[in-house]
């Protein structure tokens, strides 16, 4: 009981330092990013690099979704001007997959110090810094809890159960990595969970991909909760998020054996291996779609927009 209770703290440590390292970026690109949002987003490519480059900056694909719900419900931006910030933000928010695999033991005390100092300064910006720092120790705190405590977890019969499981199942991993992510709402607690299991070898990687592609639709949960009361155009932005990544697991998933085959071509380690695999899904994914935006858009007004007697697109 102790070891699921910690474990649970770890993964609010987690949360929570993704959160307000999320405060202390926003906070130093202040009112920028949203006019970015707004200006950029003339074509489904602009869109994209905008999308990827902000998302990246904030550390997080729901934020940015939040963000683009509410000027679209703002009636700011319209719904086709969101697909390419759609495909930008699955693109960016792999940065933050590849930053959780580096190795800062030795730096996190003194990180997390500096951060807790800086945070009581009145000063926005140097707050925000202390903000910056102090969550980059938490989430990897975080991470070295997920680690320590995946061996005495697979102790308790019923975990140890379902790990087996779900070492044998790739449909199973991947509607745990999609269930928890919506429960959780963050993927990439998810995928650092999920490291943990990999470094301690409780967790195979094929299974590992495919919870990390999971995780990807449990996503969307955040922004299709956000595009409630928000307008129609605000839930046409919400299941074109749905759409774009249960396209991409649906596509990806087939391949994750010869993925798992030639992961050790990407790197030595699994969890660097599982970070690099995640970054093709995502990119790859947006990628393919990016020349047919306009189409995916409507498809999206096809299937939640129909009106009797009425055009798809007016």
């Amino acid at each position: 009981m102790l070891y699921i209770v910690l474990f649970i703290i770890f993964i609010l440590l987690f949360i929570f330092g993704m959160t307000i390292i999320r405060f202390g970026l926003f906070n130093l690109s202040a009112n920028k990013l949203k006019g970015w949002l707004i200006k950029l987003t003339g074509t489904p490519l602009k869109g994209l690099i905008t999308g990827t480059f902000i998302t990246a900056l904030l550390q997080s694909s729901s934020a940015v979704m939040v963000i683009t719900i509410g000027l679209i419900s703002a009636r700011i931006m319209t719904f086709p001007q969101s697909i390419g910030i759609i495909l930008g933000t699955n693109i960016g928010t792999t940065f933050k997959t590849e930053l959780i695999t580096f190795n800062l033991d030795r730096i996190l005390v003194p990180l997390a110090i500096i951060g807790a100092i800086l945070i009581i300064f009145n000063h926005i910006k140097i707050r925000s810094i202390g903000m910056l720092f102090f969550g980059i120790a938490s989430v990897f705190t975080a991470m070295k809890g997920f680690e320590l405590l995946a061996h005495p977890l697979t102790e308790l019969s019923m975990i140890k159960q379902f790990i087996i499981s779900i070492n044998d199942n790739i449909i199973l991993s991947l509607l745990t990595g999609a269930v928890i992510t919506a429960i959780i709402q963050s993927s990439t607690a998810m995928t650092g969970i999920t490291m943990g299991f990999l470094t301690a070898g409780l967790l195979q990687l094929d299974a590992g991909i495919a919870i990390v592609f999971g995780a990807n639709i449990g996503t969307c949960i955040t922004a299709l909760i956000a595009s409630i009361g928000g307008g129609k155009e605000s839930k046409l932005a919400a299941y074109a998020h749905i759409w774009l990544n249960v396209f991409g697991v649906l596509l990806f998933t087939p391949f994750i054996p010869l993925l798992t085959e030639y992961a050790p071509y990407l790197a030595s380690n699994k969890m660097v291996q599982l970070a690099h695999i995640s970054v093709l899904f995502n990119v790859i994914s947006s990628l393919l779609v990016l020349p047919f935006a306009t189409k995916f858009g409507e498809m999206i007004l096809f299937l939640h927009d129909r009106k009797p007697n009425s055009p798809v697109i007016k």
